[in-house]
């Protein structure tokens, strides 16, 4: 192995992050790719994998609860901001495994990891070969003004952090085919969404995920979603493909 790569899975509550992060270890282990698998959500009760690292090992959500007369939303923002302080032994922690995938599964509230001060310094510690992976929600992308928005929210932290970012459209078997396509196409073709959102009924909410549209055009922002499903593994091969020609330049890592 030359290099491991962290990739963390970022969205909004509900997109499939947790899911997502056990189906493409399983994926790897099927390939035979060596990963692990971090949990950074403290207030995480049941998990469908067993993660190699995980927060709750050193932050104890109920603990906080009580210790500072907090409800379970008060103590996430804390643990959050405490996550910086255990970030250094998170660390050691996966030092600890030799692997060639470092899979984070964030919190649930998206806005826990993405705007607190201390998830920067969790991506800065724990190296420089990350990349972030944002989950568009399929029943949100379904209008265009929900797919806007979710590529506004997108932008926003790819502002906060300094690493390569893939869009992708989770859960796609919830979808019908022509659900599918249409949400493609607009994220493939800019000139079709623009289409879409001018076409919805005149008003304030109109106007603003227009200017958003061209604001996403402008920075550089807007970008075709790779289709996944965690039921059916599909999309699992294009997410490793992706990573491989951020990184290895399209060469692949060595498999035991």
């Amino acid at each position: 192995m030359t290099m491991s790569v962290t990739l963390y899975f970022v969205g909004t509550a509900g997109s499939g992050k947790t899911r997502l992060t056990n189906t493409f270890q399983l994926w790897m282990q099927s390939q035979g790719l060596k990963s692990i698998i971090v949990n950074l959500d403290p207030g995480a009760e049941r998990l469908p994998y067993a993660p190699e690292v995980d927060i709750r090992d050193w932050i104890d959500i109920k603990g906080v609860m009580s210790d500072y007369d907090l409800g379970p939303n008060g103590a996430q923002i804390i643990c959050a901001d405490m996550l910086a302080l255990k970030v250094d032994e998170v660390k050691s922690a996966i030092e600890e495994y030799e692997t060639d995938y470092v899979l984070v599964d964030t919190p649930g509230q998206i806005e826990l990891f993405a705007y607190r001060k201390s998830s920067g310094v969790v991506v800065d510690t724990l190296g420089e070969n990350a990349a972030m992976a944002f989950l568009f929600d399929p029943v949100l992308s379904k209008t265009p003004m929900g797919l806007t928005s979710l590529s506004m929210l997108c932008g926003s932290i790819q502002f906060r952090f300094s690493v390569p970012f893939i869009n992708a459209l989770s859960k796609i078997d919830l979808l019908r085919p022509e659900e599918l396509e249409r949400i493609l196409s607009w994220s493939e073709d800019s000139d079709k969404l623009y289409d879409a959102l001018i076409s919805q009924p005149s008003g304030m909410r109109k106007e603003m995920n227009i200017e958003s549209f061209r604001v996403l055009e402008d920075m550089g922002l807007y970008r075709a979603l790779t289709p996944i499903s965690s039921e059916t593994n599909f999309g699992m091969e294009d997410l490793y493909n992706i990573l491989q020609q951020t990184f290895m330049g399209g060469e692949d890592l060595d498999a035991d």
